[in-house]
């Protein structure tokens, strides 16, 4: 066994560590959701902004748990610097039932939503240092790398919470709105991994029948 194979580990542990750490924030938020205690549809009325919230942070962290599922598909082994930077992500990830109670609670005030937005960034960040740490462990011509190459919407993204921001100093909503259509965008999961592990079974069969 070489050095290289022995710095490598598996990677279900951090797939059950990450999948346990991403329910445990799912269930943070919705246990900030306190029902009134009327019995009224008037009574839900003061509640709107902080169900807003749960909503746009519960969809952003169901795209962040699919993306993180796909990214897994293509990953063979882990090392110690993918660990790091998994928790890195999964760090930024905690913050967001904090930002979300914070921006329900003020009414979508400017420095909680201001907050909110770069929470969101630095989570896209982390996601990127993570994909690229495990692209540059299993190779530049691996089906990973090939499958991430185009870049496009990761830095349309980026773009779109600066943008959000610095909007935020001059209406909240604008803010909320470039928050709103990054989560729309992502929505759909990103599936050029799981298309390029497809290909790669195709022409592997393919292979196969020929000879």
């Amino acid at each position: 066994m070489t050095l290289v194979e022995n710095c490598c580990m598996g990677k279900s542990r951090l797939e059950a560590f990450s999948d346990g750490v991403i329910a445990i924030i799912i269930t943070i938020m919705v246990l900030e959701l306190r029902a009134p205690h009327e019995a009224t549809l008037g009574a839900l009325h003061p509640l709107w902004p902080i169900f807003t919230s749960y909503i746009l942070s519960f969809i952003y962290v169901g795209i962040y748990w699919n993306n993180h599922h796909h990214l897994w598909q293509a990953a063979e082994t882990v090392h110690g610097g993918i660990l790091w930077a998994n928790l890195h992500l999964l760090f930024w990830l905690s913050l967001v039932p904090f930002a979300t109670d914070w921006i329900g609670q003020s009414h979508f005030a400017a420095l909680p939503v201001a907050t909110y937005g770069l929470i969101m960034l630095m989570t896209a960040i982390a996601f990127t240092i993570l994909a690229q740490a495990m692209v540059k462990h299993h190779g530049r011509e691996s089906e990973l790398s090939k499958a991430l190459r185009n870049g496009t919407k990761e830095k349309v993204s980026m773009l779109m919470y600066v943008i959000g921001i610095a909007g935020t100093m001059l209406n909240p909503w604008i803010g909320m709105a470039c928050y709103a259509i990054v989560a729309a965008m992502w929505l759909v999961p990103d599936r050029r991994i799981e298309a390029r592990l497809v290909d790669e079974a195709a022409a592997g069969k393919n292979d196969l029948s020929k000879k």
